[in-house]
């Protein structure tokens, strides 16, 4: 008699449905990952192109700036000026308390044309004019503004030297209000004019909007700051090079409201400014300030300060303000270039 076997036991329905499926929901989680990772991929890939799209636009735009003729001769100027900026350094470290300041009511020495703002106008004539310079510098970058603006009639012109060892923008701040303060209290003027070069536009822009310096500051002109941080600031790794780099804490504090700010920005940058990148981030936007941004073609960080248009434009900013911070006169006269001397 034979013994049949026995049947295996058929798995539950449920079961066999879920091992079935095992392998297409493994192709159907791969297909979903793969997915997923491609739209990542993608997300990644198009956003690095896309920055590198925007740096090489940035990169594009300086080259075109300076294959111009106005670039190269820009390039030249800014060779040259570096060069003698280099050679006249040490002296800038010379002064006491690191401030130089004259005061000049002489007129006979002046040109006629030059003459004219401190007979009309001796308030803004006398007015002081406080020069802040930029990173590892001092006050000798200023040598060549503080004789035109001396040659335009402006009496009294002050620059002061601040640690080139200083690491934090808010300490350099706090030091400026204190020279602003001692300057208001030797000349008796409650409001000044302040000229910031590179980060001493910040230092200053700082002082005005965060501690309260447009009590005291008329009129803040910049020369290529780093308003919206430069990339630069990614060479060199330190705490004051951090708080100059885009969306640095330093400048999201710089971004934050400052309603019924009384002082008036003027804003210089440059397309061939080596020292922001991008060049157009020494441009100020802020919808609490009253800011007149002024594009230069061609000029190089450090030619900044030297150039004609840009100090006879500081010439005619501070020629004459009244307390609203409107320019009442039309300005001073352009200086004319001397003729050579022919034999």
């Amino acid at each position: 008699m034979s013994q049949s076997l026995p049947r295996p036991r058929r798995r539950p329905a449920a079961l066999r449905s879920a091992s079935g499926d095992v392998p297409r929901q493994a192709k159907a989680l791969g297909r979903l990952a793969g997915g997923a990772v491609g739209r990542v991929t993608g997300t990644v890939v198009t956003a690095t192109t896309t920055a590198t799209a925007a740096a090489t636009d940035v990169v594009g735009g300086a080259a075109k700036a300076l294959a111009t003729p106005t670039g190269l001769l820009g390039a030249a100027v800014e060779a040259a000026w570096l060069t003698t900026h280099l050679a006249l350094y040490p002296w800038g470290l010379v002064g006491r308390h690191g401030r130089d300041s004259q005061l000049e009511y002489r007129v006979e020495h002046l040109p006629p044309t030059q003459r004219g703002l401190v007979i009309s106008d001796v308030e803004a004539a006398g007015t002081p004019i406080l020069l802040v310079h930029g990173m590892v510098d001092n006050r000798s970058i200023f040598t060549l503004l503080r004789l035109g603006l001396r040659r335009r009639g402006f009496g009294r012109v002050v620059s002061m030297n601040y640690s080139p060892f200083t690491a934090d923008v808010r300490v350099a701040a706090a030091q400026l209000a204190e020279e602003v303060e001692a300057l208001v209290a030797e000349t008796g003027y409650e409001r000044i004019h302040v000229v910031g070069h590179s980060m001493g536009g910040l230092i200053a822009r700082y002082y005005v909007t965060r501690l309260g310096g447009d009590a005291r500051v008329h009129t803040l002109v910049t020369l290529g700051t780093p308003h919206q941080g430069t990339y630069t600031a990614y060479g060199w790794h330190n705490q004051l090079t951090r708080q100059l780099r885009p969306h640095s804490g330093l400048m999201r504090e710089l971004d934050q409201p400052v309603p019924q700010c009384r002082t008036r920005f003027v804003v210089y940058w440059s397309d061939l400014d080596q020292m922001v990148f991008p060049q157009r981030n020494a441009a100020l936007e802020h919808p609490d300030l009253s800011v007149r941004n002024i594009d230069l073609h061609g000029v190089g960080h450090m030619s900044l300060p030297i150039i004609g248009s840009v100090v006879h434009g500081i010439s005619s900013t501070l020629a004459h303000l009244d307390s609203e911070g409107h320019t009442v006169t039309p300005g001073v006269t352009v200086l004319p270039r001397r003729a050579r001397a022919t034999s």
